[in-house]
């Protein structure tokens, strides 16, 4: 597929729209927006990787490293992979066009309905009824299912055997990978997965239905710009109600841009968009007091078991594959369902995970500080494939926190503050379910192979929300059921919003959602640009085009111009 994105000399200094991020939220958006015949850009700040671009070896994967901490910033702002140490909690968020969904494992699961009864939420969320239409054209357009041979894979079958011991039945969760040859929904036809494991490393194959080759597309079919290597460091209101927005160039070229918009939807994550916002207001934008609050690292947790009896085969072949004839499964393939009918926080999720393949020759060297020094040395000589690393389990796993977390600008960048995260009960709860699970298959658990290291003993997550949370009015959230950012303004009302102006991220959610929030952060966009559509009088159908087949000069009109 042809490239979708151009750099920022090449936008114009108006549009009906920006869009700031290009992820889940970012690309319904600009789909949507542009199909209204709005024009729309899209402000990315990382770089666009094509299907075959993504690291395949350990060089390439440690150029796709940027990590920063308060004393700390090492790697290009363009990789893939965004690191952020911090004294309380790290965050690991994905950089580019397509934002998280090009590296993440694509578990597409809808929350427990007792997520959406807790009074956190603005009422209408459950009242008006669109939410259920938001998840229904979330799962048309990402396609998620589920493998239909998952329980061929080893690593299946391990945590399968493990949760039958426990007294808990395995599932297999729904992904969003094509395992079949397909034409999508935008027409891009897509071939099968290989079941090379790979997909958090970027899908090389071209399987995953990533935003990248779903919304984004018919954003850019629809006329959409698409900007790469901008860094939007804040937003301002004019005199005119229209917004002005700050752009630093983050490729060689370098510089800062103003572009203005009638519109702008803050869709960067929620670092980014938490950010943004926040220096906004340190800009002089009337903003409510909630924003930085509220963050949920979603009760996350990635630990590993060591010496299990039989081979699990949990680390990536790639593709082209490294070993010839070897299936290891997408990123997760099953998943242990731990349900509790009357405390909602307790509910578990356990995924049997996959390490991409580029981290394989650097496996034995990472485990070496938790005092495995002859099975890393046995791998080093054997590869990953064979001896003790092929017996290692991964293990992806949400559940619920107190999303207690606060974001505050420090020196001008983002730090998260939460003292008591690694207190939060949800550990303990995982710690106890995986410890049991990585003994029923003969093996040692792994909180944090890095502990020894500079990553410490902090709990860390890749499923950061909140930051600018829904809340019936200013005084207990940043934005309303809409998306719509509330204004704190002198004389201006409770519920009082500022026109033009959206949040449609991650950073939407004032808690947990115990699942993996892929498809509820583009349900919740999807619901967010319906309202948009009544608000403001706007046309668009929301169901895929139908007969067509995607070419470049479909997908990329503006850049053949």
């Amino acid at each position: 597929m042809t490239g979708l994105s151009r750099t920022l000399e090449h936008a114009r200094d108006r549009y009906d729209v920006i869009v700031v991020g290009s992820g889940y939220g970012g690309g319904v958006t600009a789909s949507r927006l542009s199909r209204a015949g709005k024009k729309v850009a899209v402000l990315e700040r990382g770089r666009e990787v094509i299907a075959g671009g993504f690291p395949s070896r350990f060089p390439d994967l440690k150029n796709e490293m940027q990590v920063a901490g308060k004393k700390l910033r090492t790697g290009p702002s363009s990789a893939l992979y965004d690191v952020r140490l911090g004294d309380d909690m790290h965050v690991l968020v994905g950089c580019g066009l397509g934002g998280g969904s090009l590296i993440n494992a694509g578990v597409a699961l809808r929350p427990d309905a007792r997520v959406f009864a807790d009074e956190c939420w603005p009422g209408q969320i459950a009242q008006d009824g669109l939410l259920d239409e938001g998840f229904r054209r979330a799962q048309r357009w990402l396609s998620p299912q589920s493998d239909p041979r998952a329980d061929s894979m080893t690593k299946f079958r391990t945590l399968e055997h493990a949760g039958a011991a426990l007294g808990h039945e395995i599932v297999r969760p729904t992904v969003t990978v094509s395992f079949e040859p397909t034409t999508n929904v935008v027409g891009i036809e897509q071939p099968g997965c290989t079941r090379c494991g790979d997909c958090c490393g970027g899908c090389n194959v071209g399987a995953k239905n990533s935003v990248a080759v779903t919304y984004l597309p018919d954003a850019v079919r629809h006329g959409a710009e698409l900007f790469t290597h901008a860094g939007v460091r804040y937003v301002a209101k004019m005199r005119d109600g229209e917004w002005e927005v700050h752009v630093r160039r983050l490729d060689a070229s370098g510089g800062d841009r103003v572009l203005r918009a009638g519109m702008v939807v803050l869709a960067a994550g929620t670092l980014g968009t938490t950010e943004i916002l926040l220096r906004s207001r340190a800009n002089g934008l009337a903003l409510s007091d909630r924003v930085g609050e509220r963050f949920s690292a979603n009760g996350d947790i990635i630990a590993f078991g060591y010496g299990a009896r039989e081979p699990v085969n949990a680390v990536g072949v790639g593709y082209p594959s490294k070993v010839e004839g070897m299936e290891i499964g997408a990123a997760v393939s099953g998943q242990l369902e731990i349900d509790d009918a009357t405390t909602l926080a307790n509910e578990l999720r356990v995924q049997e995970g996959v390490l991409p393949s580029a981290l394989a020759p650097v496996l034995p060297v990472l485990f070496i500080p938790n005092g495995r020094l002859l099975g890393a040395l046995q791998s080093l000589v054997n590869g990953v494939y064979k001896g003790p690393f092929s017996k290692l389990q991964t293990f992806f796993a949400v559940s619920h926190d107190s999303a207690s977390g606060r974001f505050v600008l420090d020196d001008d960048r983002l730090s998260l503050v939460w003292p008591t995260a690694k207190d939060e009960p949800v550990y303990a709860r995982l710690d106890a379910i995986l410890t049991a699970v990585v003994k029923e298959a003969g093996g040692s658990y792994v909180k944090n192979p890095l502990a020894g290291t500079v990553m410490g003993h902090q709990p860390a997550t890749a499923h950061p929300l909140g930051g600018a949370g829904m809340g019936r009015e200013r005084s207990d959230g940043a934005i309303d059921h809409k998306g719509r950012v509330f204004d704190a303004g002198a004389g201006r009302g409770s519920t009082d919003v500022h026109e033009g102006l959206y949040v449609i991220d991650g950073a939407m959610m004032p808690r947990s959602l115990g699942v993996n929030p892929l498809l509820t952060i583009t349900a919740l966009a999807e619901r967010a640009l319906i309202h948009m559509q009544q608000d403001l009088g706007l046309s668009f159908n929301a169901e895929p085009l139908t007969g067509v087949r995607a070419t470049p000069q479909d997908l990329s009109p503006f850049l053949a111009a």
